[in-house]
């Protein structure tokens, strides 16, 4: 599928087609009647840093290496200056390896592991927040509102996972009103951990991006973009508390309820321009609420 001019600059993308990530399965529709649908895949992905065994995810177990680069560096597990040796998947196994030339023993850290509200239950360690305080994003950036509209407009109208099957979130990475990568897995850490990945092995910066999600705006998603070094988060969703609160320390733009016309901004306000003419934007199309998959909107 051929992409639309405005979308030359994404340099990743989910792909729908990839017979991995979906299933068609039979079943009944309120009438009784015979349908199918299509279903997204999770499988078990256990990672693996050198020698030890660091945690078994639920994913959709596409771009293991990036999610697992991710997640190590989310988790503070990886510096940003660490050397990676080797990434190794097993698909078979459902085992991804990272492989460091910084000898790493996590086996205190591992055991002071909870459970986030993240779906799918993400995993955070108990020194995780040692080093927030202390981020520095960068005081210069914005977001321009008629960026965010037709940003907005873009993730909206490209072909994901989401649209096929559903029971999935997606993240992007964006500069200015261009996506830049996108990601899905059935839990939202999964899919900003992908990009976390991604931009480490790429060395693309975040200073000057956005970070959209289709996620909560939870503690979660704000510890993981401050480490990605991303000064704007954006969600279609809300906002807990303590994701207000944190945002506000650190002084990152949390801008949420992006539907339409509508967003709310709650912490970073200084960093939006107000450019846009809201008499020409236009109420998101009930076609492109992503609420259920393109089998629910047939049905």
């Amino acid at each position: 599928m051929s992409l639309p001019d405005d979308l030359s600059a994404l340099r990743v993308r989910p792909d729908p087609s990839d017979p991995r990530l979906t299933r068609r399965v039979a079943g009944i529709d309120q009438t009784g009647a015979r349908v199918e649908a299509s279903v997204t895949v999770e499988r078990p992905l256990t990672l693996y840093l050198n020698g030890q065994e660091i945690v078994t995810m639920m994913t959709i177990a596409d771009r293991p290496g990036d999610l697992a680069l991710g997640y190590l560096l989310n988790q503070n597990m990886l510096r940003p200056d660490d050397t990676i040796t080797a990434i190794d998947h097993d698909e078979d196994l459902g085992v991804v390896v990272v492989r460091t030339e910084r000898r790493t023993d996590f086996e205190q850290k591992l055991k002071k592991k909870t459970l986030t509200s993240g779906c799918a239950q993400g995993t955070a360690f108990g020194d995780l927040m040692e080093d927030f305080s202390q981020a520095r994003l960068p005081v210069s950036a914005e977001i321009r509102t008629s960026w965010l509209y037709r940003l907005l407009h873009r993730i909206n109208t490209l072909p994901t996972l989401y649209l096929e099957a559903g029971a999935i979130h997606g993240c992007a990475l964006c500069f200015q009103d261009q996506p830049v990568a996108y990601m899905e897995d059935v839990g939202r850490h999964n899919a900003v951990d992908k990009i976390a990945g991604w931009m480490f092995r790429e060395g693309v910066s975040g200073a000057d991006k956005i970070f959209y999600t289709t996620g909560r705006l939870t503690s979660e998603m704000v510890i993981k973009t401050v480490r990605m070094g991303i000064p704007i988060l954006v969600s279609r969703s809300g906002f807990t508390a303590w994701g207000v609160e944190l945002a506000r320390e650190v002084g990152l733009t949390l801008i949420g309820r992006c539907k339409g016309r509508r967003f709310t901004a709650l912490a970073g306000e200084e960093r939006i321009v107000f450019d846009a003419d809201l008499h020409y934007v236009e109420e998101e199309s009930a076609r492109h609420w992503r609420k259920n998959s393109r089998d629910a909107e047939k049905s």
